[in-house]
């Protein structure tokens, strides 16, 4: 059978679960399955190398962060064939996250919302958890480590979090993405206006070249910004990012905005909603971007994609690479492949 038709067969079981349920049940099965070796029958992308930020990656197709926020289930992701695999948001101090319920399904949009609340370990189990994966130990491929703050840390010392995140995740990383646009952690997205950007910015372009020489090695750095921006604001971050001379960008985390999903089942709930409704926002972020950096620095392209036409066209935007999370949740993982494929002559 294949993992089309396994993941058919399954996805009724898993959506009659809460969805917070499902996903807990499913990435340690999907970690057994790996460890038993039964993840080889799941069909891996032809390899389609792409060199990005000076990084090798395998295929253009990765891993979002948020699916596994502690880096516990490393391993079993990366059997899926994805490029690479970004794990976290992690936070420096263990947190529980909002309030259960946070997370919910709007199937008739293939949509989520989620409030989890960046709900982490803290870094220290996180390092421990990328050391311990046969991924990073034998450098099977690209791991992104996605760095944000604790929901208890004021505005104003946001940037001590990531400063102590990005020392932490620094060796192990092949990336490092820096998150200021979840909406699910009070006024996280102010650091996306100027001053507060520049300040955030400037500082851990100090940390990075003084972490490179200690450990004679340099990780990019991209920073991950949202969907809700407009024109000017975009400009704005772009100029920022050349001028910091910031390694990457990813576009875009989850939207607030519910247009395209009004009168449907939990569509007013609080939190950041992800899936097809935001993939035309995410599109129209990628492009602005793109238009405004001239190539001067990648974008990976994130948000909406359930199909290969869709990974297609976050690529024909401006994207180098891209992402998916939601899309696995109702395509699984036949997805990965679909998308890799589509992207194979690009």
């Amino acid at each position: 059978m294949s993992d089309r038709l396994l993941y058919s067969a399954a996805r009724p079981l898993l959506f009659s679960l809460d969805p917070e349920t499902a996903h807990n049940l499913t990435l340690p099965a999907l970690r057994s399955a790996a460890r038993l070796g039964l993840t080889r029958l799941i069909s891996r992308p032809k390899p389609d190398p792409r060199t990005v930020m000076g990084l090798n990656f395998p295929n253009p197709v990765g891993l979002a962060a948020g699916l596994d926020k502690d880096g516990a289930y490393i391993d079993g992701l990366a059997a899926l064939g994805f490029g690479f695999i970004e794990v976290g948001t992690v936070t420096p101090r263990a947190q529980p996250g909002n309030p259960k319920p946070r997370m919910f399904r709007l199937p008739a949009a293939n949509a989520l919302i989620n409030r989890m609340g960046f709900n982490n370990g803290g870094i220290d189990a996180f390092v421990r958890n990328v050391q311990a994966s046969r991924f990073y130990q034998e450098g099977q491929g690209i791991l992104g480590l996605n760095i944000g703050k604790n929901a208890n840390t004021p505005i104003e010392r946001a940037t001590d979090d990531y400063l102590t995140c990005l020392e932490k995740v620094y060796p192990y990383a092949a990336y490092v993405t820096i998150n200021i646009s979840s909406p699910n952690t009070k006024n996280l997205r102010q650091l996306q206006q100027a001053s507060e950007l520049d300040d955030l910015l400037s500082r851990l372009k100090q940390s990075q070249a003084a972490l490179a020489d200690q450990h004679s090695r340099y990780v990019p750095i991209v920073l991950k910004i949202a969907p809700d921006l407009d024109g000017e604001q975009v400009k704005a971050i772009a100029d920022a990012l050349q001028r910091h001379k910031i390694d990457g960008v990813i576009a875009t985390n989850t939207t607030i905005a519910r247009d395209a999903v009004q009168g449907l089942p939990h569509a007013q709930e609080a939190g950041g909603l992800s899936g097809a409704p935001v993939r035309p926002l995410s599109d129209r972020v990628v492009a602005a971007l793109y238009q405004e950096l001239g190539g001067a620095l990648p974008i990976i392209g994130v948000g909406g994609i359930l199909s290969g036409a869709d990974a297609q066209a976050k690529i024909d935007a401006g994207a180098s690479l891209v992402q998916l999370y939601t899309g696995l949740i109702y395509r699984g993982p036949a997805l990965v492949r679909e998308c890799a494929t589509a992207l194979a002559s690009r």
